[in-house]
């Protein structure tokens, strides 16, 4: 009986993700204004008053979408930084493998999150932007943080950061998994590229790096 109980109480989250993952082959096929609510609930193989129940509109799906993938990125980013010890090299390095992991794994959540935000609406908007520049942030504080401490040699740090993430966002629009190169290894040429683009002059040695 608890088995079951158990079993029946999971249910409805399980028909909330199939909705949420019909929603997202959709917009990733079809862009948002492509996609009706009747073809996400016939993609889920559920009646469309279910998919009401669950998200009562196209712009609820969207915003889930968008705020998880974006969250994702945040935890995995702040993660990938603490791990790295105090360097603001192995920082750099660290958050960029994480974000290309992120893009690589999770491409159409990335590449709707992009290609979609100015469909949500202005509030919702708003806030993803807001999130996004927490993202920039910590990238800021860490490529700032090599610069102070006479590590990078950048000179235009913002410039610097936006086109590192840039670089790492875009992965999602062309990586392919059966492509000639594995998400870990471009991560790790990624990572390498960005420590060049802060004219970081360090070695990476067997017990990590030094400057």
């Amino acid at each position: 009986m608890a088995h079951g109980a158990a079993a029946a109480n999971d249910a409805p989250e399980r028909t909330r993700e199939v909705v949420l993952q019909a929603a997202l082959e959709a917009f990733f096929e079809q862009g948002f204004h492509g996609t009706s609510m009747r073809n996400i609930a016939a993609r889920a193989g559920t009646a469309i008053s279910h998919a009401y129940y669950y998200f009562p509109s196209k712009a609820d799906l969207l915003r889930a979408l968008i705020f998880q993938v974006t969250e994702d990125l945040l935890v995995s980013l702040t993660s990938a930084r603490a791990s790295a010890g105090s360097d603001p090299a192995a920082q750099l390095a660290a958050m960029v493998r994480a974000h290309v992991a992120l893009h690589t794994a999770s491409q159409a959540e990335s590449f709707v999150g992009n290609t979609e935000l100015r469909s949500l609406g202005e509030k919702d908007r708003a806030r993803a932007v807001a999130l996004r520049d927490e993202i920039g942030g910590i990238f800021r504080a860490v490529v700032g943080a090599g610069m102070a401490e006479g590590a990078f040699h950048c000179t235009h740090r913002d410039e610097t950061v936006l086109a590192i993430m840039t670089m790492c966002t875009a992965v999602a629009a062309w990586y392919r998994a059966d492509g000639p190169l594995s998400a870990e290894l471009l991560g790790e040429r990624y990572g390498d590229l960005a420590l060049n683009m802060v004219e970081w002059h360090g070695n990476i040695q067997a017990g990590g790096m030094t400057s």
